[in-house]
């Protein structure tokens, strides 16, 4: 049976763990060869990549700071000169550093602006391009959040970042419709991370009580919602939000 991305390459920053993890791990059950790209936490990638090649996948790990330009062109030159092209970029780096605006330093401000929306600048910038060149078309998914849509007490950094992600796929995929590459965007609700690992038990309880279905979502919920944005069954999607949120955004 033929899967439903063989033969394609994608790119998935912020790979090493979490839902980064679980999107890379999807793709390649799917049929993709994977970059996973990574920060700081080569050991952690590097497990990723065990597990995909071991289940009879490909991937290979790249390190780059997405939230650096050069860094981000690095890697994206890295990839097209490991596998030829690249055919599906998935922007999920990302970082919070959650505090009510009253006591948030600026350096809280900068550090989640930059990793979170800098860094889908950069990593299209650098893929638009080559991927244009190429005609044959392209999707880039931008994970963005439920707290981009309707917003978080404590989280106006990171609720900025991911509001900003939406309008920026938004205005790249009107700007790329007709080389055929599409644009679309995923926003997650609450799900288990290392990002949400430290959110006291008390707020977890709390917040069930605003999920209609009554549960925290799994990371590879999310990674579905990519994959199918990532394969010929969605090629007349773009331009869109898929909350995969348990209906705690609507």
């Amino acid at each position: 049976m033929t899967k439903l991305l063989s033969g394609k390459v994608a790119v998935v920053t912020g790979a090493s763990r979490g839902i980064g993890r679980a999107i890379a791990e999807e793709l390649a059950a799917e049929g993709a060869s994977v970059v996973v790209n990574y920060h700081a936490n080569a050991a952690a990638a590097d497990e990723v990549v065990g597990g995909i090649v071991e289940r009879g996948g490909t991937a290979v790990a790249i390190q780059a700071d997405v939230s650096d330009f050069a860094a981000a062109e690095r890697l994206i030159k890295a990839a097209i000169d490991t596998y030829g092209a690249i055919d599906i970029l998935v922007n999920n780096a990302g970082t919070t550093r959650d505090t009510l605006l009253l006591s948030m330093k600026e350096e809280e401000w900068d550090v989640v602006l930059t990793t979170n929306l800098k860094s889908v600048y950069n990593t299209c910038k650098a893929i638009t391009r080559p991927m244009v060149r190429r005609k044959a078309g392209g999707r880039i998914i931008n994970i963005s959040s439920v707290s981009g849509i309707v917003g978080q007490p404590g989280q106006t950094n990171y609720a900025a970042s991911k509001a900003g992600i939406i309008g920026f796929s938004k205005s790249l995929a009107k700007e790329l419709g007709s080389r055929h590459i599409t644009v679309n965007v995923v926003a997650p609700g609450f799900v288990p991370t290392d990002l949400t690992a430290v959110m006291p038990d008390d707020l977890v309880k709390q917040t069930l009580a605003f999920i209609p279905l009554g549960r925290w979502g799994e990371a590879r919920e999310i990674a579905h919602a990519v994959v199918f944005l990532a394969s010929d069954k969605a090629g007349y999607i773009t331009g869109a939000v898929i909350q995969v949120d348990g209906g705690i955004g609507t």
